[in-house]
């Protein structure tokens, strides 16, 4: 059977190194959207993985050895609950800062990890589940949130062998967690969450579809939903940033019946939404 183009195009894709941890769904649907646009199936290949990288390769400018963070790991964590159980928390805390410099997201977040997730906790109730959208190498944060030993924490990204790393890091620290492979345009989860993180997240989905925020949003289940935006660019600028995401987020928010909170961190701006779910 010979076939289709868009076929063709996703396991050319696949194939790759580059991009071959990443969902099938995912690639078919930007595919599918610049076999619309272009001229050739060239056209649309090169295309394709251009916008594959704007969404996700260009925060793994350095590729993390997963096999040696592993290691890195396993010297300084044991497999019970984090907060009871490290050998050493601080060098626990100091192996995932180290690990956290691979990925532009958590780098960029590391000047004010701490009054970040401190803030925020500070203006929550207790949380039991966590989902976290988008995740990148976020859920190694674990160490600096207050949460009960026994909370569900449920990371969810595009890359297959990112989350396999992730699972690892819960396994070693006794993390009652789990990973998801998922293209939440077109898959957007909808259990019930007390908190969802949504970090730095719909400026890159809304690359891939200018209504994919909004959609998302309609579909997400959770109590209390922490939306951010980065207070600058990959290159360091940061002219306007705040201001436009506000705008953004203030549109997103519009008609909803939500509570929010905002907060300008160095590095980030942040919305604590109730969502009254």
């Amino acid at each position: 059977m010979q076939m289709s183009d868009l076929e063709w195009l996703t396991a050319q894709i696949l194939a790759s190194t580059k991009y071959r941890e990443i969902v099938p769904e995912l690639v078919q649907r930007i595919g599918a959207q610049e076999l619309d646009k272009r001229r050739s199936l060239k056209e649309a290949v090169k295309a394709t993985k251009n916008k594959l990288h704007q969404v996700g390769g260009a925060y793994q400018q350095t590729k993390l050895n997963y096999e040696k963070s592993l290691e890195l790991l396993r010297e300084t964590a044991c497999t019970e609950p984090v907060e009871v159980a490290v050998s050493n928390p601080n060098e626990l805390r100091a192996s995932c800062r180290q690990l956290m410099q691979a990925h532009a997201s958590t780098r960029e977040r590391l000047p004010i990890l701490d009054e970040f997730y401190e803030t925020i906790f500070a203006n929550l109730p207790p949380i039991h589940t966590v989902l976290d959208l988008a995740c990148g190498l976020n859920p190694l944060v674990y160490p600096w949130l207050p949460l009960p030993g026994d909370v569900q924490f449920t990371a969810v990204d595009i890359y297959s062998d990112m989350l396999t790393f992730i699972q690892e890091f819960f396994e070693l620290t006794g993390v009652n967690g789990r990973t998801q492979q998922r293209d939440i345009i077109g898959n957007p989860p909808t259990e019930p969450y007390d908190l969802i993180l949504l970090l730095k997240t719909l400026p890159c989905l809304e690359q891939v579809d200018k209504n994919a925020a909004v959609n998302l949003l309609d579909k997400l289940n959770g109590r209390y939903l922490l939306i951010s935006y980065p207070a600058q660019s990959l290159g360091g600028r940061s002219k306007g940033m705040v201001e436009n995401y506000t705008q953004q987020f203030e549109a997103l928010a519009n008609g909803r019946n939500w509570q929010v909170q905002r907060f300008e961190f160095a590095t980030e701006l942040a919305f604590l939404v109730q969502t009254n779910r």
